[in-house]
C-alpha cells in the first residue's frame, strides 16, 4: 500500500529580530492573523505559537 498523501519536508527558519518587531507591531495593529500569515510566509500555528511564547496576542479578540 503505497501512502497517497506526499508529506512535506520540516521547513525551520530562525526567527530575526525583523521578524520580531513585524509580530509585535501587527499585535498592536490587531492585523488578521491570516494576513500576517501570507505576508510573513508561516503558517498561522507557528505565528500563534510564537505569540504565545513572546506573551503576545495576535488576531482580533472575539
Amino acid at each position: 500500500m503505497s501512502n497517497s498523501k506526499k508529506k512535506r519536508p520540516v521547513m525551520r527558519r530562525e526567527y530575526t529580530k525583523d521578524d520580531l518587531k513585524a509580530l509585535k507591531a501587527h499585535s498592536k495593529a490587531r492585523t488578521p492573523i491570516a494576513k500576517i500569515s501570507k505576508q510573513m510566509k508561516r503558517t498561522v500555528p507557528a505565528l500563534r505559537a510564537k505569540a504565545h511564547q513572546l506573551g503576545i496576542g495576535l488576531g482580533h479578540q472575539r
